[in-house]
């Protein structure tokens, strides 16, 4: 029973964070309030004051969720396999699962007018300060226990958690400016398979 509340409560969620960003894209974060959140969502205000407390905790939730269900993924990719290999995996499987339930084509680029309101909420302060930073700790663990190594005393776990981080930011922020635009999934898979290929001087401009 406590399994089925668990998954409800869950599902309640991702469909506030669903609703959230279905809405900033429509019409500006700006011009969304948590009542427009609820009512998309199917819930009432009271509901989603129980999930979360701002309209930039709602929208950020399904970043900090697909984190970790990379963090989980990354602990159950195979151990013989090359750790960059095991990261991009972890880190494309949910995006291309979400994507995928989102639009139909995990690999269907967003248009003009939806990149432009992702660029004003990635230059929002308030969202920014939402995700959890303890996320990125994890996520260094999971690197040193992969690794052998020790998040604490290694360099190596960090400097890898930061390699992604990097990667990420660059990538999101290409994603938001290309035009024409380019689905996000193809760009990271692409920025990833430089690094795992030692990131070397591109000879070529593939989008």
């Amino acid at each position: 029973m406590t399994g089925l509340r668990e998954r409800k409560k869950a599902d309640t969620r991702r469909a506030l964070s669903d609703a959230a960003l279905q809405l900033a894209l429509e019409r500006g974060l700006e011009n969304v309030t948590r009542e427009d959140i609820a009512g998309r969502a199917g819930v009432s205000l009271r509901t989603f004051s129980n999930y979360f407390s701002t309209k930039h905790e709602a929208l950020t939730y399904r970043q900090t969720e697909r984190l970790r269900r990379t963090i989980a993924l990354l602990h159950e990719r195979p151990d013989e396999e090359p750790l960059w290999v095991s990261i991009t995996e972890a880190i494309l499987g949910p995006i291309h699962d979400d994507f995928a339930a989102s639009t139909g084509d995990a690999n269907h680029p967003p248009n003009r007018a939806q990149l432009a309101e992702l660029r004003k909420m990635l230059a929002d302060g308030n969202l920014r300060n939402t995700f959890p930073r303890n996320l990125f700790d994890d996520f260094t663990a999971a690197i040193a226990q992969r690794t052998g190594t020790d998040p604490e005393l290694d360099t190596y776990p960090r400097l890898a958690a930061a390699v992604v981080h990097a990667v990420v930011e660059a990538t999101t922020d290409s994603y938001v400016t290309l035009d024409p635009p380019v689905a996000y999934p193809r760009l990271l898979r692409a920025a990833f398979d430089a690094v795992a290929a030692g990131l070397p001087a591109p000879t070529d401009r593939k989008f």
